[in-house]
C-alpha cells in the first residue's frame, strides 16, 4: 500500500458505516452498534482521505479486545487491514494490556494466525457465521 494510508482516532459512530457495510448488510444499523462503544478506543485506516477500514479496542485491565474490524471489500487484500491490526496491537501494548484476543470469523484465521494469534476453544456460531476465539500474548 502506498504511502497515502492514514491511521488515526476516530469516534465510534464513524465506524458503524464499514461495520454494516462489511460485517453485516441483512442486519439493520443498530445490529452493528456496540453498548461498550463509549468506553472503545476507535481507530480508521484512511486511503486519498476516505475512511476504507475501521476496528474497535476495547481494554479491559491488562487484557485487550478489538472487535467490529471491517475493510471496504475493495480494499481488501492490499494490506490496509494489516497495518490497523499492527496499529492497534501497539496501542494494547502502550495502553498497559498484556494479552488481546478476539472473537474472528473462521475464514479469517489464518490472516490472525499471521499476527501470531491462535485459536481458543470452540468454533461458535453468530447466526450462520462460524466464529472462534484467537488470542496472544503482547
Amino acid at each position: 500500500m502506498s504511502s497515502d494510508l492514514t491511521i488515526r482516532a476516530i469516534a465510534a459512530a464513524e465506524t458503524y458505516p464499514l461495520r454494516h457495510q462489511v460485517l453485516w448488510p441483512d442486519e439493520s444499523i443498530e445490529y452493528i452498534k456496540l453498548n461498550q462503544d463509549d468506553q472503545g478506543h476507535h481507530f480508521g485506516a484512511f486511503h486519498n482521505a476516505k475512511l476504507v477500514s475501521v476496528i474497535s479496542l476495547f481494554i479491559d485491565g491488562n487484557v485487550a479486545r478489538f472487535r467490529k474490524f471491517a475493510t471496504r471489500p475493495d480494499c481488501q487484500g492490499q494490506g490496509i487491514g494489516s497495518q490497523l491490526l499492527r496499529h492497534v496491537l501497539d496501542v494494547a501494548r502502550e495502553k498497559g494490556a498484556q494479552r488481546i484476543w478476539c472473537d474472528a470469523r473462521a475464514q479469517n484465521e489464518n490472516f490472525y494466525r499471521a499476527f501470531g494469534l491462535e485459536p481458543e476453544g470452540n468454533r461458535f456460531y453468530r447466526g450462520t457465521i462460524p466464529y472462534m476465539r484467537m488470542a496472544k500474548d503482547l
